[in-house]
C-alpha cells in the first residue's frame, strides 16, 4: 500500500482531536495560560533498542514508552505525540495492524493521542521516532540541575530487569529461571514501565530528577554533573529486580545491573523537607520509591559505594557510538 493508504488506514484510527483527522500539514495541542508544555523526543532503532523478530505491538509500547518516562521525570503529564515511522519491507500489513494496536493501547492506558508524523521507506531497518509533548503548572518543570546538598535520592521502583532480559534474549545469560521469571524479564526489556503516576509527586516534592535510561551509574553521573554535587549511592540499598540473584555469576553481574540501560525508573533528588509528602504521594500512585543515597557539595559526579569502597565500573552507562 503507499503512504496515503497506510495513514488513512492504520494511523487515522488514533489521531487525537488536535491532528486534525491527519488531513492538514500540522497539528496542534492548546494548554491553558497557567499551563507549560514540555517537549522530548527519542527514536528506537532494531538492531540497537529492539531485536529483530521481536513483536511489533512491543516495539511501538517500547517508542511511546520510553517518552512518556521522560515526561515523567520532568514532572509533566502525557498530553500528545508525533510519530515517525521507517518501515522495512517486512513491515506488512499483519505487521503495521500489531504495531497500532500496541499504540492503540498504550493511548487508552496513558490517557494521550497522536497529533501527527510521517512515515518513509527503509531498505534494512525499522525505526521508529516520537515527539511527545506533557504539560504542567507554569514555571514548575524539574530540571536536572537543581539538586542541593543534604538532598536525598530516591530511586522508584527496581533496576536491573531489562539488561537481563536482554542478556537472556541474546542467549548471555544461562541461570535456570523459572519460565514466570524469565518471561518477566524479557518483557521488562520489551515494555518499559514509565512511572507516569509519579509524575504530579516529582513536580511538587523533587529539586532535581531524571529517568534511567542509560544505566544509573551514568544518568547518576549527569544529574550531580548538571547540579554541581556530588551524588552518593549506596549499593546495598539500590533495589534490583528479585530475578537477578538468580543471574549473578551465570552470564550476568552486579556491575551490568547498575550500568546497563534501558530500566526507566526516575532517581529523584528530595529536599529532607519534602521527604514525607513524596513518600506519600508515591504510594498514593501505588510506586514503591526507595532512599539510596544522598547529595553531598563539591564534585561533579556520582560515587556508588559497596561496603564502604567506591566500585570501579568498566563502563557507566550506555553510550551511542562507543560499542
Amino acid at each position: 500500500m503507499d503512504e496515503l493508504e497506510l495513514i488513512d488506514r492504520f494511523f487515522r484510527p488514533l489521531a487525537g482531536e488536535g491532528a486534525l483527522g491527519l488531513l492538514d500539514d500540522a497539528g496542534f495541542v492548546s494548554p491553558s495560560s497557567d499551563r507549560d508544555l514540555v517537549v522530548t523526543k527519542d527514536m528506537i532503532a532494531e538492531g540497537v533498542h529492539f531485536l529483530p523478530g521481536d513483536p511489533p505491538e512491543t516495539v511501538a509500547r517500547k517508542a511511546l514508552r520510553v517518552n512518556l518516562s521522560d515526561l515523567a521525570a520532568k514532572g509533566a503529564k502525557p498530553l500528545g505525540y508525533l510519530l515517525a515511522l521507517a518501515q522495512t519491507p517486512g513491515c506488512d500489513e499483519a505487521w503495521l495492524r500489531a504495531f497500532c494496536d500496541g499504540l492503540a493501547s498504550d493511548q487508552e492506558r496513558y490517557r494521550i493521542s497522536l497529533i501527527g508524523g510521517d512515515t518513509i521507506a527503509s531498505p534494512d531497518r525499522v525505526t521508529v521516532s516520537i515527539t511527545a509533548i506533557g504539560t504542567l503548572p507554569k514555571g514548575r518543570m524539574v530540571h536536572r540541575s537543581g539538586a542541593k546538598a543534604g538532598d536525598i535520592l530516591y530511586l522508584s521502583g527496581t533496576i536491573g530487569g531489562s539488561g537481563a532480559g536482554l542478556a537472556i534474549l541474546q542467549n548471555r545469560a544461562d541461570a535456570d529461571l523459572l519460565a514466570d521469571d524469565r518471561a518477566q524479564l524479557v518483557l521488562r526489556y520489551r515494555e518499559p514501565q514509565p512511572r507516569t503516576d509519579l509524575a504530579e509527586a516529582v513536580c511538587r516534592h523533587a529539586s532535581a530528577a531524571l529517568d534511567i535510561s542509560d544505566g544509573l551509574a551514568g544518568d547518576a553521573d549527569k544529574l550531580a554533573s548538571a547540579s554541581g554535587i556530588r551524588a552518593v549511592i549506596e549499593a546495598q540499598n539500590v533495589p534490583l529486580d528479585p530475578a537477578l540473584s538468580q543471574l549473578f555469576g551465570h552470564g550476568f553481574s552486579l556491575e551490568e545491573a547498575l550500568t546497563g540501560g534501558d530500566d526507566y525508573e526516575i532517581l529523584a533528588a528530595i529536599p529532607p523537607g519534602e521527604e514525607g509528602g513524596f513518600k506519600e504521594a508515591a504510594a498514593r500512585a501505588d510506586i514503591p520509591v526507595t532512599a539510596i543515597g544522598c547529595v553531598e557539595a563539591g564534585g561533579d559526579r556520582a560515587v556508588i559505594l559497596k561496603d564502604g569502597q567506591e566500585m570501579a565500573f568498566s563502563h557507566r552507562s550506555f553510550v551511542h557510538g562507543s560499542h
